[in-house]
């Protein structure tokens, strides 16, 4: 059965984006652009809310800008050419190899696990990754945490009120000073 994988950028309080609405602090350096790829590559589906994706539509031209170096456009490439389920109520229309879906998270993750691919389910956006959460759909979580505080904004990590168990697969520390940490969520 496919994993579902929520991996993110965070601050070490814990935001994917600063009170203020910024996330410029997330920038990768060389070595956390190559484990993003890898990621994304891993990935045989990518789930992302409106905002994530309107924040991702660069990536569907940035092969067209032949200033770029080869890593970024080979992640350009590998995102493009990715499968995407875009969640939506405000859309009317998404671009690229992604289609549309106003509802059923739940429904959408349990069509993908059954059917035959290769590859994990991809979770990007808070609110999409909080609601997966809730309904117990995520299997690892993963964080590349930034050594900043920025004081409050979008969280994380999900607030539902119950105990998840986790159990450390990988830890790596890189010299931009980014720790990447994954857990597997143990189910009892």
């Amino acid at each position: 059965m496919r994993s579902v994988t929520y991996s993110m950028n965070v601050s070490l309080d814990g935001y994917i984006v600063g009170p203020d609405g910024g996330f410029d602090w997330t920038v990768p350096d060389e070595e956390v652009f190559r484990l993003a790829t890898d990621e994304v590559r891993e990935a045989g589906v990518h789930l992302l809310g409106r905002r994530l994706y309107e924040t991702m539509l660069y990536w569907e031209t940035a092969d067209q800008n032949p200033s770029l170096d080869f890593s970024t456009l080979e992640f350009a490439a590998i995102w493009k050419a990715l499968p995407k389920v875009v969640f939506s109520t405000t859309l009317s229309a998404v671009q690229g190899n992604a289609r549309l879906v106003s509802g059923g998270l739940a429904e959408e993750i349990e069509r993908l696990r059954a059917e035959p691919g290769a590859g994990d389910i991809a979770i990007g956006g808070a609110t999409l990754a909080a609601e997966a959460a809730e309904a117990g759909l995520i299997d690892e979580y993963r964080a590349r945490v930034h050594p900043v505080l920025v004081g409050g904004g979008v969280p994380f990590f999900p607030q539902h009120g119950r105990r998840v168990d986790l159990e450390l697969v990988e830890t790596r520390t890189f010299s931009s000073q980014v720790v990447y940490v994954r857990y597997r969520v143990t189910r009892h």
